[in-house]
């Protein structure tokens, strides 16, 4: 439940509250009695759980919960890592050094999590021996092992052949 929904102070409508003290006891009493307990204490009274039977009430500092929840929600954003799609293009006829070269980038990619889209563009009659480029994807395979997933063995779209690799989770 969101904070808006929250219901506080005067805006709790309902005959009786189940009330939870700063201790953590609890016990059932007329609105009215923990709205004035709240004035009291100089803090707000919160309705933290609407659908209950009772409404449960707590006192607490509204403003404060409200900044905490909100501090909470941004925290867990900032942890959550975004996927990207990291292509990386070659062609059938391609060097060793070459190969090497851009085997390092997707080892790279991968571990920062990356998932790395490996093609392979034909051109002309290279399109007869579209087994040459599965040749350099299974090299290129060979000398990333064991740090992908395959989602998507290579299959051929069009002039490109193209595989779909994602990094090993991490237990």
């Amino acid at each position: 439940m969101a904070e808006k929904d929250l219901r506080i102070n005067e805006q709790i409508r309902v005959r009786e509250v189940r009330f939870i003290s700063g201790s953590g006891e609890q016990r059932v009493m007329p609105t009215y009695e923990a709205l004035a307990m709240a004035k009291e204490a100089g803090l707000d009274l919160v309705e933290v759980a609407p659908q209950a039977s009772p409404p449960v009430v707590k006192i607490m500092n509204y403003g404060k919960y409200k900044f905490e929840n909100e501090k909470k929600i941004r925290d867990s954003k900032k942890r959550q890592k975004l996927l990207k799609l990291k292509e990386i293009r070659m062609q059938p006829k391609i060097d060793e050094h070459d190969i090497d070269f851009k085997s390092k980038h997707i080892k790279e990619f991968l571990c920062e999590g990356n998932k790395v889209k490996v093609t392979i563009r034909f051109r002309g009659r290279e399109l007869a021996h579209t087994e040459l480029g599965l040749v350099v994807l299974k090299d290129v395979l060979a000398r990333i092992e064991g740090e992908y997933v395959m989602d998507r063995t290579p299959t051929m779209e069009g002039r490109f052949m193209s595989m779909i690799l994602s990094p090993k989770s991490k237990k």
